[in-house]
């Protein structure tokens, strides 16, 4: 009867590790069962139908904007802290610049002082209507995409929205709509404005409903 406990106490611990093993995350799975796609451009619309439950599909919706909202020409705007970033989001703006009392640069260094309304080509100096940074309360950089969801159904996070005024914002603003036309040597964001705009509409229409925080695009 010695003998024998090693090999039950083994059998236990396996039974254990098996009990303890991760199971696959069923959001990211409905995700990625989605036709592959480019990295510059978005899934259409209507290849969400297939997941048939309202509330995945949702999710899901979610997750194929997020590919947009963390894009750098969306994220570098959205800063952890007073200062914008550039490029592929790993450089901070240079020359050196704080965002100000108004989210729109100090005096004597005002963000409206480079950007003007459209891209200089000639300087490589980016503009749109409106150019500032995105206040500190709206920060999504180095988030996940379920924090990213949470933060923008939380009116006190996302610039005072309502989930309307969210799917409206995106779909028509002019400094959003920059994000598919930055200038040369930038790469936009996938897609369209027009495609993400009914994304994030169908993401509304589905229950708003946020991805698992393991879930990546």
């Amino acid at each position: 009867m010695m003998r024998a406990l090693p090999v039950m106490a083994s059998v236990v611990l396996l039974a254990g590790a098996g009990g303890c093993r991760r199971q696959p995350d069923s959001d990211a799975t409905r995700w990625e069962s989605l036709p592959p796609v480019d990295a510059r451009d978005l899934r259409p619309l209507d290849v969400f139908q297939r997941i048939e439950d309202p509330a995945q599909r949702s999710r899901a919706l979610f997750l194929e904007t997020s590919r947009v909202y963390l894009h750098p020409r969306c994220s570098n705007c959205h800063p952890d802290g007073d200062s914008p970033y550039q490029d592929s989001g790993e450089t901070l703006h240079n020359p050196p610049v704080t965002r100000g009392p108004e989210d729109k640069g100090v005096v004597g260094m005002e963000c409206a002082g480079c950007h003007q309304e459209k891209n200089l080509e000639l300087a490589r100096v980016p503009g749109a209507p409106n150019w500032h940074v995105a206040p500190r309360s709206m920060s999504w950089v180095g988030k996940s995409p379920r924090e990213l969801c949470e933060q923008l159904k939380d009116s006190k996070r996302n610039g005072g929205k309502t989930l309307e005024q969210l799917v409206e914002h995106n779909a028509h603003d002019e400094l959003v709509a920059w994000g598919w036309a930055p200038g040369s040597g930038r790469q936009p964001a996938p897609g369209t404005q027009a495609q993400f705009g009914a994304l994030v509409a169908a993401w509304v229409a589905t229950g708003a409903q946020c991805p698992s925080e393991e879930a990546r695009p």
